[in-house]
C-alpha cells in the first residue's frame, strides 16, 4: 500500500523522484529485472522439483524446513532415517516440493521422495543396461521380488537363479549381485537378472575349470541336487554328475542316504568331455577299493557267513562285508528243489552260508553258492540206485515225452513213453499214467553230471519181440484179429492185447482199393496172413488177399468146407487151427516195407 502523505511531506516532485530512479537504475530495464527475480524464484518453486531447504527447527516428529522466499513445509522425521540422528538447526537438506499450498499456508515437502529421484538421476547417470549392481531384495511382489539398489528395481522370479528356486520369498533380506537388463526412463523402471549374472560368471569359470581340471584330481563342490540315478556337484562354474555307483563301495537305495542340498564334498574327477562339456565324478574313488587283494580274504571254494540284502527274480545278493556283495543263482540254491523264485529259500536281512565258486575282479563280481554248503545227493545216486534197481514212486509230473518219478525227495527219474510198453505204441504218458499215481520202475541209466536217472517200465518183463512174438507168429499163419484203426495207406489189425499188425493197402484185395473202408470196417474180426515179422523195426506185416487166396485154393475138392477156410487144406479138408500153417503154398514171401 502506497503511502501518498509521506511522500508528499518528503517535499520531492514526481519528476524528481523519477529522476532518481533513472540514475540508480542507468542501462537497466526495471521491469525486466523484476520479472527476472520472480520469475527464477517461480520455478524453483514448481511442484515435483527438487530444491534446497534449510532445517530451522524440529516440531514434534516432523522436521521444519525453510526453502525460501518465506516458504516453510513440515516433514516427518522418520524420511531422514539415520540422518536424524545427526541433523541439526541450519543445516541444509535437499527435498522434493509435493505443493504449494497445504493446511495453514505450509508447502508439501518430501525428504524420501527427493533422496529417491536424487538416487534415480544417479543411476542413470552412471550406470547402464548390463552393468552389474548390488541390493538387497526387499519384499515379494507380483511376478518376482523388489531389489533396493538405491532405487527400487524388479527382479523377475524367472530371473532369481538358474534353476527356479521353490520360494523366491527365501532371498528376501538377502544382498545379491545382478546385471542391469532393461532401464526404462520414462516409467522411471529398471529391470535386473541374477540369473544372467550367474551365467556369464560361471561360463567364465566353467572355460577356467576345463582348462586346469585333469581326470584324476581330487577337488572340493558343493550339492546342488539330488536324483534317483545320484547327484549333480557345482565344482566353481560347471557341474559334475556323481553317479550313484560312484558314491559309495556298499549299497546305497538313494543318494539321500549319503548327501544333502548345499554339503561339500570331496571328489575324485573320473572323466572329462571336453565336447559336452560333462564330467563324471566318484565319491568312493577318494577311498581304497576292499576289492584290493580280494582273492587274498576270499579264496574261491572258501565257506563265508554273508546277509541277504536283495532278492531278484535270477538270485539273491549276499553281503560278504562292506563294498563287497556277492551273486548266488538260483540254480545254486538247492540240489534237488525246484526253485522258482530265491524267496521260497531267504529272505531279505537272513543270515546265509555260502561258498565262493567265481571271482571276476575286473568287473567286480563274486558268484556265491549256497547247495555246495550240502552233500551233493547226486554223488549217492549212483551208489543207492545203481542201473537195475527196481524202484516205486509216484509220478510228479508229465511231459509231451514222459512222465517224472520221484525216487527219493528231491530226486526224480524221467519214465519215457518209449519205456512205457513193449508192445503199445504210447503218444503221451496220460494214456497210461496221471499225477499222483504210484508206479514200479527199473533204473536204466544215472547220469551224475547232468543229474539224470532214466527210468522204465516194460524192462521190468522180457522183451516179446525177442521170443514169444515170433514164436506165436510165424510168417504164413492165418490168424485172426479186430480193425482197431483205418487209414490211407491201409488198416492196422489188433492180434492180441496191445500187439498189432499193418495189412497194407495193396494187400486188401486183388483189385485196386482206393479206400480201405470199401472192403473193411473198424471194429470188424478178419483173418489175415502173416506176411512178416520184423523183430528190429518190431512191426507185424500182414495181408487179407492172401488168407482169401488159402481159403480159396481148395475149393474144387468137392469136400464139404468150413463157412471160413474152405476145404483145401492139403487137398483133405482138414483146416488150419487158428494161428497154424496152411499148406496152400502161398507163404507170404512178399516183403513190404512199412
Amino acid at each position: 500500500m502506497v503511502d501518498e502523505t509521506l511522500i508528499a511531506s518528503l517535499g520531492v516532485s514526481d519528476a524528481d523522484t523519477q529522476q532518481m530512479l533513472d540514475d540508480a537504475f542507468a542501462g537497466t530495464d526495471v521491469d525486466s529485472t523484476m520479472e527476472n527475480l520472480l520469475g527464477t524464484d517461480a520455478e524453483a518453486m514448481n511442484p515435483g522439483t527438487l530444491i534446497k531447504g534449510r532445517v530451522i527447527g524440529f516440531a514434534g516428529d516432523d522436521v521444519v524446513v525453510e526453502v525460501g522466499l518465506k516458504s516453510e513445509g513440515l516433514i516427518p522425521k522418520e524420511e531422514f532415517g539415520e540422518e536424524l540422528n545427526t541433523l541439526k538447526v541450519g543445516e541444509e537438506v535437499d527435498v522434493l516440493l509435493e505443493h504449494l499450498e497445504g493446511d495453514g499456508g505450509l508447502i508439501g515437502l518430501s525428504k524420501r521422495k527427493a533422496d529417491r529421484q536424487i538416487a534415480w538421476n544417479r543411476i542413470v547417470e552412471t550406470t547402464a543396461e548390463g552393468d552389474i549392481v548390488e541390493g538387497v531384495c526387499m519384499r515379494k511382489i507380483k511376478g518376482g521380488l523388489l531389489v533396493d539398489i538405491g532405487v527400487p528395481v524388479f527382479l523377475p522370479a524367472s530371473q532369481v537363479d538358474i534353476r527356479r528356486p521353490h520360494e523366491i520369498g527365501d532371498f528376501i533380506g538377502r544382498k545379491i549381485r545382478s546385471e542391469i537388463l532393461k532401464i526404462d526412463t520414462e516409467r522411471r523402471n529398471i529391470v535386473i537378472s541374477r540369473r544372467k549374472l550367474i551365467e556369464k560368471e560361471r561360463d567364465e569359470a566353467k572355460r577356467r575349470l576345463l582348462g586346469t581340471l585333469n581326470e584324476g584330481d581330487i577337488v572340493t563342490g558343493t550339492v546342488k541336487n539330488l536324483a534317483d540315478f545320484g547327484a549333480f556337484v557345482d565344482l566353481g562354474g560347471i557341474d559334475g554328475l556323481l553317479h550313484i555307483t560312484d558314491m559309495s563301495w556298499g549299497r546305497i537305495n538313494h543318494p539321500s542316504e549319503l548327501l544333502r542340498i548345499d554339503q561339500k564334498v570331496e571328489v575324485k574327477v573320473l572323466n572329462i568331455d571336453l565336447d559336452r562339456e560333462k564330467i563324471a565324478l566318484g565319491l568312493k574313488q577318494t577311498e581304497s577299493s576292499p576289492w584290493e587283494e580280494i582273492e587274498g580274504r576270499y579264496p574261491v571254494g572258501s565257506r563265508v557267513t554273508g546277509n541277504v540284502v536283495n532278492i531278484m527274480s535270477y538270485g539273491a545278493f549276499v553281503r560278504l562285508e562292506d563294498g563287497i556283495e556277492g551273486l548266488v543263482h538260483i540254480s545254486e540254491m538247492s540240489w534237488t528243489r525246484r526253485v522258482n523264485h530265491p524267496s521260497e529259500i531267504v529272505q531279505p536281512e537272513q543270515e546265509v552260508d555260502v561258498v565262493v565258486l567265481e571271482i571276476d575282479k575286473n568287473k567286480q563280481e563274486i558268484s556265491l553258492g549256497m547247495k555246495q554248503t550240502e552233500v551233493n545227493p547226486w554223488e549217492l545216486v549212483s551208489e543207492k540206485y545203481p542201473p537195475g534197481t527196481i524202484i516205486k514212486g509216484e509220478v510228479r509230473n508229465l511231459a509231451n515225452y514222459g512222465s517224472f518219478v520221484e525216487i527219493e525227495p528231491g530226486i526224480d527219474g524221467l519214465l519215457h513213453v518209449s519205456d512205457m510198453s513193449w508192445t503199445k505204441k504210447v503218444t503221451h504218458p496220460n494214456e497210461l499214467y496221471k499225477k499222483g499215481d504210484e508206479v514200479e520202475c527199473v533204473v536204466l541209466e544215472v547220469d551224475q553230471e547232468k543229474q539224470r536217472v532214466s527210468l522204465g517200465v516194460k524192462q521190468l518183463t522180457e522183451d516179446p519181440w525177442v521170443d514169444a512174438i515170433p514164436s506165436a507168429y510165424q510168417p504164413g499163419m492165418v490168424v485172426r484179429g479186430t480193425v482197431t484203426k483205418i487209414t490211407n495207406f491201409g488198416v492196422f489189425v489188433e492180434l492180441e492185447d496191445d500187439l498189432e499188425g499193418l495189412l497194407h493197402i495193396s494187400e486188401l484185395a486183388d483189385h485196386k482199393v482206393e479206400n480201405p473202408q470199401d472192403v473193411v470196417k473198424a471194429g470188424e474180426e478178419i483173418d489175415v496172413k502173416i506176411l512178416r515179422v520184423d523183430m528190429s523195426d518190431r512191426k507185424i506185416g500182414l495181408s487179407l488177399k492172401r488168407a482169401q487166396w488159402g481159403d480159396a485154393s481148395g475149393g474144387g475138392g468137392g469136400g464139404e468146407g468150413d463157412d471160413s477156410y474152405g476145404g483145401g487144406y492139403g487137398g483133405g479138408g482138414d483146416l488150419p487151427s487158428r494161428g497154424g500153417m496152411g499148406d496152400h503154398g502161398a507163404m507170404g514171401t512178399d516183403k513190404i516195407e512199412f
